[in-house]
């Protein structure tokens, strides 16, 4: 059976100013962002984690930079794992997008609704997945460390909740999601969980 954890990147200053990040380079978390990625670092450090993915966007690699740090294992990036390509969308204010006709049907039909230039949902859940099927020939725990709506796509399939309902799944910044895949078999074991669930680490400790 693989495990995987699934952690939504911390805090950075385009969220409290409602912009899309997109793929847009050089968005760092801000301070309270890093506080986040250390308080994450400190719930999962006690796991048995033998492997740390990240998206390749900084604010994802830096929210794993201190969990990779505590256990002394690698990160390695997985372009799977990435942000939606939101094209022309990329910078603009939600504000701004929220009279745009193409932006309103993005968010009511994401199973067929396309970005522009840009990605569809469809997408990014299919390379999501592609990667954790990819990853699945190994048992343990693993770590992977992406963004909200990667996370969703994920969830939803698992769950089976068809993509235009996707945006019922809340995933937190900072928050955890976790997943059992066996050979024949799901559980969706946490959906954005932002405790310490002591329940939950122990029954790992114990395995």
């Amino acid at each position: 059976m693989t495990t995987y954890l699934f952690v939504r990147h911390a805090t950075h200053d385009l969220m409290k100013r409602g912009v899309v990040a997109g793929r847009k380079s050089g968005v760092h978390l801000n301070d309270f962002g890093k506080k986040q990625a250390e308080q994450v670092a400190e719930r999962l450090a006690s796991l048995p984690i033998e492997a740390i993915y990240s998206s390749p966007l900084e604010r994802a690699c830096e929210t794993a930079a201190p969990l990779a740090a505590k256990l002394g294992l690698p990160l390695q990036i997985a372009a799977e794992f990435n942000e939606i390509d939101f094209g022309a969308w990329t910078g603009r204010s939600f504000q701004d997008l929220d009279d745009i006709p193409e932006w309103q049907q993005w968010n009511r039909f994401r199973s067929t609704a396309l970005t522009p230039s840009g990605e569809s949902m469809l997408a990014v859940q299919t390379r999501a997945l592609a990667k954790i099927s990819a990853l699945r020939i190994r048992d343990g725990l693993l770590a992977v460390f992406t963004h909200g709506d990667v996370i969703r796509a994920v969830v939803a399939h698992f769950l089976g909740v068809h993509l235009d309902l996707f945006q019922r799944i809340q995933i937190d910044v900072a928050s955890v999601s976790v997943i059992q895949l066996d050979t024949c078999s799901v559980v969706v074991r946490l959906v954005n969980g932002t405790g310490t669930w002591p329940e939950f680490l122990a029954s790992f400790r114990d395995q």
